[in-house]
């Protein structure tokens, strides 16, 4: 996974859920370090924050405007999963619904942690929390009891709810002594609470016990660590410490309850936590299904004495701690006296506590919540909640989308076609290169052929960089160039020079310009040498393709006829070499333009009068086909991550437009050969990976701005619209626009040619090409 968005509060904002979210972050980041980790920080307007770096974006929570462009902006940093930490109050709107504005806008699968699950909602709670679990992929809670309560009270299917503990650091299990020097407590019994300030804590009640206590342990202190909650400050100020004071005062043990008024960096709450010998959580109310800070003390394999709320319950289950009625210190007094009293039961008890901690250190919780990630990016492309823009069934009623050349026009400048997009705009930083400019000139000779304005000048330019590109003294394409013009090699790869061979055979099959002609024969016939010495399978293809073009135009090129046939000679024994019942295939493994190598085979079958070839050829695509295709009858390419090789499941994702192009146009040359419909359909099945038929229901083209999206990942589409993508959609639609009877009855205006090999190459002035003999 590339990237994570956190939405939440973030340190230094002072409350539980700002700490959560810090930690998840960092945890995370640190377990997975490939994995870029953004975090949306909820702003209160209570003041104003100086947030880590890792904070990217910052949202008003009562300005219901920016939760839409928060939405934009999460969208366009290509986040794979977005991770809500969500309590009702964070966010603004009755019962903070307006973070549904936000989720309903995401296009990123979304895993939501619930801080709070109520067990007796208002109408008004349920209705956001109903939504918020539809909008998520997937839920996490805390507890056991909140996934009970989700499944009881809100209707949430149990499969789709994770149980995660409550993150915590990893503190070694040291005996209380070791910190007490810090804060003046040799000696000392040190009861401890922590956390945030407000009148639903009950510290009172431990206060009142503190007389009882000192009577039977004249040497305990109580530390009451935390400032008091921003939000209860901002109301009413510091009137419920000046309370708990006055009240300790009153019972004569103001010198023994210790109030450190500090909201404290983590290093000095473990420093805190290891000196205690008992931890006390007196909350008042039982609706409390998670708690950090009885997390953080447990895990540190602290004695604890709590209210029975329902964390509480089921993290201090087995004896990992003690539970007290509410608002009852004669209670709370006798449970510390126990625990003082009988040093092996407290320490029993904490090791009991310190083991069940071992599975909520950060570092285990962040593997856990990876695998919830994992888990909603594969359910997200099989939500219906995934729309789509441009359905495939729409060309099946007989209408293609409209040519758009918006995109290439773009993406091309005086010196050629760009090689990169970020998103549909030009990213000059990546430069060009000859593997696409290839690619571009068939594109612009195809559209010349259609009679396309502004063909013409495109192709004259795409085929001036290849004449720029070639190396005569090497007798090879160079590739790569800046946007500089300078390039950065003397020779390039076998892919782009055989790329260019077959864009060179394209335009002398397809051009009638006397100019472009000229300058492609004179490149083709520099080049071609360069051909016999491929070692890779797929430039050998690439240049077949190019040589079944140009014997259109010139049949009795000796060495062009010796050259196929040598180099699909090398095609076939690659084959006999590989094939097996089961992997009919030219390799042990399955890469990238897997279609053009059978493409090839079939093409120079049949132009050399080889039924062999054009036999290997039809076996190995129809092998493909039906290892591309989907129980549900739509085309799945081969995936870049991974690929697939003998004997191994094969990748899935990410599914390449490249894949497409090459299956549609090797099925449609079948299907002209053999006349079999079944090619066609898997024709038709290409195309409509295109237009949304496939794995995640989402269009590849995007009829705006008439480019074509880099990929389909495992959960959305590649936002960017570069050259090869965007020329593999176009080419192929101008393969399918000149076919005119297709069973689906597809027909275009104006674009009625039929794809039939010819019998005889005819120039377009109407007469016949004479054959070269070299």
């Amino acid at each position: 996974m590339n990237t994570l968005v956190v939405i939440g509060n973030h340190l230094p904002r002072q409350c539980g859920i700002a700490t959560y979210t810090a930690d998840l972050c960092a945890a995370v980041a640190h377990v997975f370090p490939r994995t870029a980790v953004f975090a949306l920080a909820m702003n209160d307007g209570v003041e104003d924050y100086d947030y880590p770096e890792r904070v990217r974006f910052t949202l008003d929570q009562y300005d219901l405007s920016a939760y839409r462009r928060a939405a934009d902006s999460i969208n366009l940093s290509n986040a794979d999963v977005v991770c809500v930490q969500h309590e009702y109050g964070i966010y603004g709107g009755s019962a903070g619904g307006d973070l549904l504005d936000l989720l309903r806008d995401l296009r990123a699968p979304i895993v939501t942690t619930l801080h709070t699950v109520l067990r007796e909602p208002s109408a008004e709670q349920r209705r956001v929390l109903v939504e918020l679990a539809q909008l998520s992929n997937r839920l996490v809670v805390m507890s056991e009891r909140g996934g009970t309560f989700l499944r009881e009270i809100y209707g949430v299917a149990a499969d789709k709810i994770d149980v995660i503990p409550h993150g915590i650091p990893d503190i070694p299990f040291l005996d209380p002594s070791f910190h007490k020097d810090q804060f003046h407590a040799e000696g000392k019994q040190v009861l401890l609470t922590f956390g945030l300030l407000s009148r639903n804590k009950g510290l009172e009640h431990v206060i009142a016990a503190m007389p009882t206590i000192l009577t039977h342990h004249p040497h305990v202190v109580y530390f009451v660590l935390g400032t008091t909650h921003p939000h209860v400050r901002q109301h009413e100020g510091e009137a419920y410490r000046t309370s708990l004071k006055a009240l300790a005062r009153s019972l004569g043990v103001a010198e023994q309850v210790i109030f450190y008024d500090q909201f404290v960096a983590i290093d000095r709450l473990v420093e805190f936590i290891g000196a205690a010998d008992i931890y006390i959580t007196p909350y008042l109310n039982e609706a409390q299904i998670v708690s950090g800070t009885l997390a953080y003390t447990v895990g540190a394999g602290k004695a604890v004495i709590s209210t029975p709320y329902w964390y509480a319950e089921e993290l201090l289950a087995d004896g990992r701690g003690m539970l007290v009625p509410f608002a009852d210190p004669a209670a709370i007094a006798e449970r510390v006296q126990a625990l003082l009293d009988n040093e092996a039961e407290r320490h029993a008890m904490r090791k009991r506590a310190y083991l069940l901690g071992r599975a909520m250190i950060w570092p285990r919780v962040a593997e856990r919540y990876m695998a919830s990630f994992q888990r909603a990016r594969v359910e997200h492309r099989l939500s219906e909640r995934v729309g789509t823009r441009l359905r495939a069934a729409d060309w099946h009623r007989g209408v293609l989308p409209p040519i758009n050349l918006d995109h290439l026009r773009r993406m091309s400048d005086d010196t050629g076609m760009l090689q990169h997009a970020v998103m549909a705009v030009p990213n000059t930083n990546e430069g060009y290169t000859t593997d696409d400019n290839a690619r571009a000139l068939i594109a612009a000779v195809k559209l010349e052929e259609l009679g396309h304005p502004g063909a013409a000048d495109l192709a004259t330019r795409y085929l001036a960089f290849l004449w720029h590109a070639f190396n005569p003294n090497e007798g090879r394409f160079r590739n790569f160039m800046r946007y500089d013009r300078h390039w950065l090699e003397e020779a390039g790869s076998e892919d782009s020079h055989a790329r260019a061979l077959w864009a060179l055979g394209t335009t002398l099959h397809c051009s009638a310009r006397p100019d472009l002609i000229g300058v492609a024969d004179a490149l083709f016939i520099n080049a071609l040498p360069a051909a016999l010495a491929f070692t890779h399978p797929r430039p050998i293809a690439f240049a077949l393709l190019g040589l079944y073009e140009y014997l259109q135009c010139f049949p009795g090129d000796r060495l062009a006829q010796q050259t196929q046939a040598t180099l699909a000679a090398n095609l076939l024994a690659r084959y006999a070499e590989h094939r097996t019942d089961d992997w009919r295939w030219f390799s042990p493994e399955l890469t990238y333009d897997n279609a053009i190598l059978p493409h090839a085979l079939l093409l120079s079958g049949s132009t050399l009068g080889r039924t062999d070839m054009s036999a290997v050829g039809l076996e190995a695509l129809a092998w493909l086909a039906a290892l591309q295709r989907d129980e549900a009858g739509h085309m799945v390419p081969i995936g870049c991550h991974g690929f697939a090789q003998r004997g191994t499941a094969r990748a899935r994702f990410d599914q390449q437009p490249l894949e497409a192009h090459a299956m549609a146009l090797a099925t449609l040359d079948a299907w002209r050969i053999t006349g079999d419909d079944t090619w066609l359909a898997e024709t038709h099945r290409a195309f409509d990976w295109f237009l949304g038929r496939n794995d995640l229901g989402l269009a590849l083209y995007d009829p705006i701005t008439g480019g074509c999206h880099d990929g389909l990942l495992m959960d959305r589409v590649n936002q960017n619209q570069g050259a090869e993508s965007t020329l593999a959609y176009l080419l192929t639609r101008l393969a399918l626009g000149r076919v005119t009877d297709l069973p689906s009855s597809v027909l275009i205006a104006a674009e009625h040619v039929v794809l039939t090999p010819p019998v005889v190459p005819v120039s377009r002035n109407g007469r016949a090409r004479e054959g070269r003999v070299r």
